[in-house]
């Protein structure tokens, strides 16, 4: 057989080629109609329902292509099916974390496509299908998302199971995975007759789909003569966003495990357009990086850093945002359609927020406060005082986002609390499987909450997921983040809780370099990141000094609530983001 992953035969019965929406009449800033933007990412978070994503990645998934619709882009996405989710969580009354698969059936919410492709793969065809889901934007412009299958009659066993549990298994199911990803999704859209103008790979999990287009470049010549004039016609069809800001944190597959899979001559020609690393290693990133006419980072300092990462490419950085009509609250929601003509549709209209009776503002947050408190008493059973400062910190549990800073020091914690009146924190947060510095973290803040007990009532809220997310975004009073910089790409659950209406108190690192007036749309956790001693401080002293004096002062609450949706909401949205992947990456064919 020849290498992995040539769609030897596409199996398609009765095809059809779903038609792509025109662009927005109320948009002009659509790539053109010779063909479409293919959105390809592992995960994406678009309903709650289906639990395909993990965690910040695939929720900016999601919330990029529900922008892209709004914006009435022509544009597609694909994923995978992930039909055993990614994990259910549950914690023990020590914090231990256990998990269990997260199933469900996407035939009994998707349209399953009657197309099937066939690639080889490491020695064998698999069969792929795909199931379709329609995001309609705000003017009734569509993005159809395609989620990749495996789960076929005629597949082997272990190869019906890759597109089941999202980032399971060993390296050489996580490459098969990859290759289904990236080299499956080209083979879908072109057995469907959809015109791809621009690749778009979310992350160096889609890289491999820069091997199917030279695959189509060089056809029967074979990737083992590709030339750089073959190179140069995928790159000018590929962009690549990376996420991560250290060089572990990249996809990387041995040598010998490589070649197995993908096939000793696709590997070659990978290996000479530069996607390798130390050893041989097949690297995810470095083939995204070579494969793509324009590269970014998701903020301005994910930027800087990634610059110093790989100093001989040219890398841009268009910082994250979120779904403003997704994550704004509907308590909140309801006061900006009262006074915010067309927010829905132009996140931009979000500055008008200071013309809006700050008073009404604090009404809306508290009724949101008051929704995530019924919440955690119906899973914790602790009742909260509706009157306490509520600190919130929810992300995924890992060493370097700290988040048993906030407990670090349990004796200024309780000083703090008596002196300036209640304050509780509100944690959730899921640790990989095989990260077991997440989850002592997490025991870490179960034990300082038995210790605080109410004094300062902590608690932890397991299978931190969308709906919860949407929960706390909005009911805390402040949201805590403590990454050691430059760790944190970007950061999008503090944006989502500014659309609300609530500050952050953060280390500078991420989007919060970009968001941060101090006193205005929040606080910062200052100090050598090094140093964790000297940042923890810096945090009290913030809640001591800063925070909790401007709580108690409702009406001055109530301005920087104001100023957060104002100055926050309306620039750290997805509707900004693909107005500047549009304008810097999805539109222009020349490189950087």
């Amino acid at each position: 057989m020849e290498d992995i992953a040539e769609p030897r035969t596409v199996a398609t019965m009765r095809p059809r080629s779903f038609p792509l929406p025109a662009a927005s009449a109320a948009r002009s800033m659509t790539p053109s109609p010779s063909g479409v933007v293919a959105y390809v990412s592992m995960e994406i978070g678009i309903d709650p329902a289906f639990p395909t994503y993990s965690g910040g990645l695939g929720i900016l998934a999601g919330d990029t292509v529900r922008s892209a619709a709004d914006l009435g882009v022509s544009a597609v996405a694909i994923t995978l099916a992930h039909r055993d989710g990614y994990f259910r969580q549950t914690l023990d009354a020590e914090g231990r974390q256990s998990e269990e698969p997260d199933p469900w059936r996407p035939e009994d919410h998707l349209e399953r496509l009657e197309t099937v492709v066939t690639i080889e793969l490491g020695g064998r065809l698999v069969r792929i299908g795909a199931f379709r889901y329609d995001v309609r934007g705000v003017t009734g412009a569509v993005v159809p998302i395609y989620f990749l299958d495996t789960d076929h009659p005629d597949n082997d066993d272990d190869d019906r199971t890759l597109t089941g549990r999202l980032y399971a298994g060993d390296d050489f199911h996580r490459l098969k995975q990859e290759v289904v990803l990236g080299v499956g999704g080209v083979a879908l859209l072109d057995a469907l007759g959809v015109e791809v103008r621009c690749w778009h790979m979310n992350e160096g999990h889609a890289a491999l789909l820069a091997l199917a287009l030279l695959r189509t470049h060089t056809g029967p010549r074979g990737v083992a003569a590709a030339t750089e004039e073959d190179f140069a016609k995928v790159r000018e069809r590929c962009v690549f966003t990376t996420h991560t800001p250290v060089p572990a944190g990249h996809d990387r597959f041995v040598r010998d495990l490589a070649v197995s899979i993908i096939g000793p001559k696709s590997y070659d020609a990978l290996a000479t357009a530069g996607g390798t690393a130390e050893g041989g290693a097949l690297d995810m990133t470095r083939i995204a990086l070579a494969s793509s006419r324009y590269v970014n980072g998701v903020s301005a300092r994910h930027g800087e850093v990634s610059r110093e990462m790989f100093p001989d490419r040219r890398i841009d950085a268009i910082t994250n945002g979120v779904h403003a009509a997704t994550w704004i609250a509907p308590p909140m929601a309801a006061v900006l359609d009262r006074h915010v003509e067309g927010w829905r549709r132009d996140a931009a209209h979000l500055r008008t927020v200071v013309r809006v009776p700050a008073e009404e503002i604090a009404d809306a947050h508290t009724a949101s406060k008051r929704i995530l408190l019924d919440e955690v008493e119906r899973v914790s059973g602790l009742a909260i005082d509706p009157a306490s400062l509520v600190l919130g910190f929810a992300r995924r549990a890992t060493p370097y986002k700290r988040a048993d800073m906030l407990v670090s020091d349990l004796e200024r914690l309780r000083a703090i609390a008596g002196k300036h009146g209640p304050l509780a924190v509100v944690y959730a947060g899921k640790a990989h499987p095989a990260d077991g510095g997440g989850k002592e973290l997490i025991r870490r803040i179960h034990a300082a909450s038995a210790e605080l007990g109410a004094e300062v009532p902590v608690v932890y809220l397991p299978n931190y997921r969308f709906e919860l997310a949407a929960k706390l975004v909005a009911g805390v009073d402040v949201w805590v983040n403590t990454p050691r910089p430059p760790l944190e790409a970007s950061g999008t659950s503090g944006m989502k809780a500014a659309l609300n209406g609530v500050p952050s108190l953060s280390t500078l690192d991420g989007w919060w370099i970009e968001g941060h007036v101090e006193g205005v749309t929040g606080w910062s956790v200052d100090g050598d990141g090094e140093d964790e001693a000297a940042q923890a401080a810096s945090l009290y002293d913030k809640l001591e000094r800063s925070i909790l004096p401007a709580f108690r002062d409702r009406a001055a609450w109530a301005e920087i609530q104001r100023s957060s949706i104002a100055l926050n909401g309306s620039w750290f949205n997805t509707q900004r983001m693909v107005e500047q992947y549009i304008a810097n990456a999805w539109l222009p064919r020349i490189s950087l």
